[in-house]
């Protein structure tokens, strides 16, 4: 037998092995209530599994309800929470994908209506809330300003992740991903556009990822050793004075040498309502590519990946060790299984979607 194309040969993290290195991306689909998913979730993600993903992430999944983007947010705080995503779990794994979930805190941008109800922040006097950051600058105007966090209010954040962690691994989880990018909260203590402080938690790089790094060490102090964490970072804040591609290297570099991460999810963006974003098929790849060649540590390529040539593309020449896809998915649950055929190879169907390969 041939051996497949790089993009559907497995691929294994500490004791866990997708059997490809297409991955769904987090979506976030605003669709919860009070945190608590419901049909849509299921569904949504049941069908990326079947469609022939190997790793199937829920969207970003807040581990408080002050720490949520829009009061329609997927949160795991509660056990009714834990218990919903049993669910979610059990329909990944049916499909045959490696069930998945990120982790986040939406930091200061929090307390937003969701997209198709116009984005904007929704104020406390409103029936939002406040959000907290790395000081008391607010993301942009018409927003609250964010409460900057105390060392103590720090401690308690990363004490939230390692709870939600556990549920995440008591749900049945096998992949956790760490949300630090796109401007949320520990991706503002990164931003030198966000975090103006000076104390421990802030200046230079070090200290502006420390917070970051005392996630990890709570998250990994109940996550088991053998199963994989990742790290979802933005790459540059596409913004002048913000955080580079240089730092982002520097970043991974710090999560190498701790040898309990396996892989950098190579985002960028978010920080800055200025940002000056240059998107193209493929604009992030480049920061995969250079944190895996520099910092010596697996990456995600993520953004704008749409045809199964430059998925395969992207893997065969080492810019990245997996591929997560979003905007194509949400298209096309089965892009995994055209993909194959369009690279000469083919994938099994769920029987009950056999017929399907006639298309």
């Amino acid at each position: 037998m041939a051996e497949p194309p790089i993009l559907f040969q497995p691929i294994s993290f500490r004791s866990i092995t997708a059997r490809n290195r297409i991955v769904v991306s987090p979506m976030c689909q605003y669709s919860a209530t009070d945190g608590l998913g419901d049909d849509w979730h299921v569904q949504h993600l049941g069908a990326k599994a079947m469609g022939g993903a190997g790793i199937v992430f829920t969207e970003a999944t807040h581990v408080s309800a002050r720490g949520r983007i829009t009061s329609h947010c997927l949160g795991l705080w509660k056990d009714e929470h834990r218990e919903f995503l049993k669910r979610v779990v059990a329909i990944i794994r049916r499909g045959g994908a490696v069930p998945g979930i990120q982790v986040a805190h939406a930091g200061r941008k929090a307390s937003v209506a969701r997209p198709w109800e116009g984005g904007k922040p929704v104020l406390p006097e409103a029936g939002g809330w406040v959000g907290v950051g790395p000081s008391a600058i607010p993301f942009d105007d018409g927003y609250t300003i964010p409460e900057a966090l105390s060392p103590s209010g720090i401690a308690e954040i990363a004490g939230q992740f390692a709870e939600t962690a556990r549920m995440a691994l008591e749900a049945g989880f096998e992949v956790l991903e760490i949300h630090a990018a796109h401007g949320y909260l520990l991706s503002s203590f990164l931003s030198p556009l966000a975090n103006r402080r000076n104390d421990a938690y802030g200046g230079d790089l070090a200290g502006r990822a420390r917070f970051l790094m005392e996630t990890i060490d709570a998250v990994r102090g109940v996550w088991p050793a053998a199963l994989p964490l990742f790290v979802r970072i933005s790459c540059s804040d596409w913004a002048a004075g913000g955080f580079t591609a240089d730092e982002a290297v520097g970043v991974a570099k710090l999560l190498a040498a701790r040898g309990d991460v396996d892989l950098v999810d190579c985002s960028s963006g978010g920080n800055s309502p200025a940002q000056a974003v240059p998107t193209h098929p493929g604009y992030q790849v480049p920061f995969a590519e250079r944190v895996r060649k520099e910092a010596g540590i697996a990456t995600g390529a993520v953004g704008l990946i749409r045809t199964p040539d430059h998925a395969a593309e992207i893997l065969a020449n080492g810019r990245a060790d997996l591929v997560l896809l979003a905007r194509a998915l949400l298209a096309d649950p089965a892009w995994p299984m055209r993909a194959a055929r369009a690279l000469g190879f083919t994938l099994p169907w769920p029987p009950q979607y056999a017929r399907g390969t006639l298309t």
